[in-house]
């Protein structure tokens, strides 16, 4: 059984694995599309979360888990990543590409119809949200900035995360009268 992460999953799998292999998931991209108002956000100063949104491709890793305990595994995954009801965040079964062959993967993508869904966001609106939001999980910025390591150590690079990176280091220097790194 494999598991494609994207996100925090990277950086915070939480679930045993006996196996990772970089993997590119085509037909998802990785996307700020679901709305959060609690975790890393309030309901004053909502946060975005990434998921796997339709279109495009996404490169990540694929882990597998042990042979045994598949149900507790995908219980602790579910607790994680599925939350509301009814869910944004959905499982979803989808087909990876790694070097060693085409895997099947459980991965959590974004359900256009939930209600935490806000679609296609402009690049500068989620900067402006990551740059500002933060709940009892610790600041949005956090979040990106632990992915966006992750990916860099594990040879991925996202030319989008790495903009909006660019774009919330911005608007925090601004925030706190430092000067601009440009």
């Amino acid at each position: 059984m494999w598991v494609f992460a994207y996100g925090s999953l990277i950086w915070n799998p939480e679930f045993v694995h006996v196996e990772q292999r970089p993997a590119t998931a085509p037909g998802w991209h990785r996307s700020f599309c679901l709305k959060l108002t609690r975790w890393r956000g309030t309901r004053d100063l909502p946060a975005l979360m990434m998921a796997l949104d339709r279109g495009g491709s996404c490169n990540g890793i694929v882990y597998r888990l042990p042979a045994e305990d598949h149900f507790g595994q995908l219980g602790q995954l579910m607790r994680r990543e599925v939350d509301a009801n009814p869910p944004t965040n959905v499982p979803c079964w989808i087909k990876v590409k790694t070097k060693e062959g085409p895997l099947c993967a459980l991965a959590f993508v974004a359900a256009p119809d939930g209600r935490a869904y806000a679609g296609r966001v402009p690049l500068e609106q989620v900067a402006d949200a990551l740059a500002r939001a933060a709940g009892h999980w610790g600041s949005s910025a956090q979040y990106l900035f632990r992915t966006v390591g992750k990916l860099e150590e594990s040879g991925i690079r996202d030319r989008n995360l790495w903009h909006i990176q660019d774009l919330v280091a911005r608007q925090i220097i601004a925030s706190t009268g430092g000067a601009d790194p440009a």
